[in-house]
Order: structure tokens, then C-alpha cells, then sequence
């Protein structure tokens, strides 16, 4: 018996896995507060340029990252040193960019992660210290303030004739390294009304939340468009509000999609994919082309000279010949049990499901990334 091809193997145990979960039992529905965003409670970005000292020799290479010296030198005579003519030489300083996430409703006081990036030519951040740096928003006013141990996941290690590296050495984190300054005003308490932001716009989704929402507290949700739900406190306060209705389940809907990733040969498709009946053929064609040049020598006492002659093989395998087979039915079951059967690869699924599109039998839109 002929031994199936490892890659087969996978692609049939991924559909019948595929298989298996669409005709799972549902699970419950999602909450409110799942696939929803509230208007104005989001998070911020902060960003900053620092420097990270303390380098065991791995900072940036003062001559090719000019920026670093000269914040080196600024941040000196800030603190009463004047060097501007001597001659910097030291690699255990690195200049570095500094992110954060602000989340919502952050008071002062409070502390927030940051990222540690390497800006110029440094190797590592292993074991280096940030020093005080200001983090600040898009409109230029300083939100917190980092400094501390920086904590590197990776390492980079190399000699004369090898080397060997494991993760990113030029990224860093610090856990709490940075202090909230300045606080976002946002008066929700006072606010009549806010809107609910659906993370995948559906009109059929924004109906079932209005109506879930209405069913708890009747006369408090209306749809202004398939992204967006305006929600009012008859009589109350939005935030009690909000704490009542953000657990309630909703059905949401899905429209009809596949997505393709051809560079990995991933292929994913939601339950409301439907296909008509159609009949596919698929065969693989390989062409294998092998160079073995051969040596020709002279005969003896010759005045001949040693040639080298081309010889070259081809071979081609198209696969045992196309296989046609019949997808018939109009769910997704159907269509990853008919590709089951045909046994084809993920490239060529791909190929099928485009083709399917392009005759008109896939109901669903195709996106390719």
C-alpha cells in the first residue's frame, strides 16, 4: 500500500479538523462588552527618546550614531559636566525610543509597561539602565515619565567565526517603568449619552444589540448606522448603565468570507460560506531538471584538451493525472468535505477556492493577504 505524502497528511487532518468544529455545538453567544468599543474609553500612545546606559560594551558605536553623542553631551551639561571637545569613545551607551500605552481613565500616579527600542547601531540592551525619560501624546503635553532595568527576552552571542542569537537583543521592557503625570479629562459621569463602536460593522449585529439592550432597559439603545449603537440613561447614570448591559449575550452575525494567506498557505473560512454545485479537477504538475556534467578526457599522446559536456535530465510527474470530483451540497461542510476528498494542498486549495470565486459557485467574498 502507497504510502500517503506527509504534507496529504496535514492538509487532510487540518479539513476533517475544520470539519469537526463546524458541526460542533454552538457556544454561547459573546457579550456586549466583547465586541464593542465605548466611545472615548480607549487607550493612548505615548512615545519618548531616551537613553539606556550601563552597557557591557554593546551600546552604539559613538562615530556612526551622531544623535547619541549629542544627547550624551546635552544630558552632561545638564548635570554641570561640559564635554564638547573631548573625544567620546564609549560603548555602553545606547539611544533608544521609549512606547507606551496610556490605558483609559489612568490616574497620576498609577504605572504603565514600556518598550525599549535601539535606535542606532547597538548589538544589545542587555543589562542597561533607562534614565529618566518624558513620554508624550500626540498633541506634545508629557503624560508620564520612565526610567528603571530594562528586561531583554533575547540574546545575541558571537566569536571570530560563528554566532549564534536567540529572540530580539535590541528590545526591551521594563514592567511598570513608567509614572502617569497628567491624566485625560473625560467627565463620563456627566455625559447624557455615548455610542457603542462595533469592532466589525454589521447591521444585522447593531439590530440584536439595540434589541438585547432594549429588552433590559427599554429606551435606551437606537442604531445610528451598522457600526455604531447610541446609548441613553433614561432617568439614570451611564455608567450603571453600561455595568448592566456590557455581560448581556448577543448573537452575532458573520458575513459569508475567506481569507487567504498565500505566503504561509493559510486558508480560513466562516461558517456561512456557501458553494453550488460544481465539479473540480485537480493535479499537481512537477518538472525536475538535474544538471550532471561529464568530464571528456583526450586520447593518449593527443593534442587534444579536456572538455566538459552538458548532460542534462528532465523529468516530469503530473501527479498520477487530474482527479474530478463533484462538491456538491451549499455549506461549508460540504465544501471541506468535497476538498477532503480530493486531498489537495494548501497552495491548491487556494487555487480552487479563487477559481470557484471567479465562476460564480463560491458565494463569499475572498481576501487575500
Amino acid at each position: 500500500m502507497r504510502r500517503a505524502p506527509k504534507s496529504l497528511t496535514c492538509v487532510t487532518y487540518l479539513l476533517a479538523l475544520l470539519a469537526l468544529v463546524i458541526t460542533a455545538p454552538a457556544a454561547a453567544a459573546p457579550r456586549i462588552k466583547d465586541i464593542v468599543d465605548i466611545e472615548n474609553v480607549r487607550s493612548n500612545q505615548l512615545i519618548g527618546y531616551g537613553l539606556v546606559v550601563g552597557l557591557a560594551g554593546t551600546g552604539d558605536k559613538i562615530r556612526n550614531a551622531p544623535f547619541t553623542e549629542e544627547s550624551m553631551q546635552a544630558m552632561l551639561e545638564r548635570m554641570g559636566v561640559n564635554i564638547r571637545e573631548s573625544q567620546m569613545k564609549t560603548q555602553n551607551v545606547a539611544a533608544v525610543s521609549v512606547t507606551a500605552s496610556m490605558p483609559p481613565f489612568a490616574r497620576s500616579g498609577s504605572q504603565i509597561d514600556v518598550q525599549v527600542s535601539a535606535l542606532g547601531d547597538a548589538t544589545s540592551l542587555q543589562g542597561g539602565t533607562l534614565l529618566i525619560t518624558a513620554l508624550k501624546g500626540m498633541d506634545g503635553q508629557i503624560y508620564a515619565v520612565a526610567q528603571g532595568q530594562v528586561a531583554v527576552s533575547g540574546f545575541k552571542a558571537q566569536g571570530a567565526g560563528a554566532n549564534i542569537s536567540r529572540g530580539v537583543s535590541t528590545s526591551a521592557r521594563i514592567a511598570g517603568g513608567a509614572i502617569i503625570e497628567r491624566e485625560v479629562p473625560f467627565a463620563l459621569k456627566s455625559a447624557d449619552s455615548l455610542k457603542l463602536a462595533l469592532r466589525n460593522p454589521d447591521f444585522t449585529t447593531a439590530r440584536h444589540i439595540a434589541r438585547t439592550i432594549n429588552m433590559a432597559v427599554p429606551g435606551s439603545a437606537e442604531i445610528l448606522d451598522p457600526s455604531t449603537v447610541r446609548l441613553t440613561a433614561p432617568g439614570g447614570s451611564l455608567i450603571d448603565l453600561i455595568a448592566q448591559i456590557e455581560n448581556l449575550p448577543v448573537e452575532v452575525d458573520t458575513p459569508a468570507r475567506v481569507i487567504v494567506n498565500e505566503a504561509s498557505g493559510t486558508v480560513v473560512m466562516t461558517a456561512d460560506v456557501r458553494v453550488s454545485p460544481v465539479a473540480i479537477a485537480q493535479g499537481g504538475l512537477t518538472i525536475s531538471v538535474a544538471e550532471n556534467p561529464i568530464a571528456s578526457q583526450p586520447g593518449p599522446l593527443s593534442n587534444g584538451q579536456t572538455q566538459v559536456l552538458p548532460r542534462t535530465q528532465v523529468e516530469v510527474d503530473d501527479g498520477g493525472g487530474a482527479s474530478l470530483a463533484m462538491v456538491e451540497g451549499a455549506s461549508l461542510k460540504s465544501l471541506v468535505g468535497g476538498l477532503n476528498a480530493l486531498g489537495v494542498s494548501p497552495r491548491d486549495l487556494i487555487t480552487i477556492l479563487q477559481a470557484l470565486r471567479s465562476a460564480g459557485a463560491l458565494q463569499a467574498d475572498i481576501e487575500v493577504q
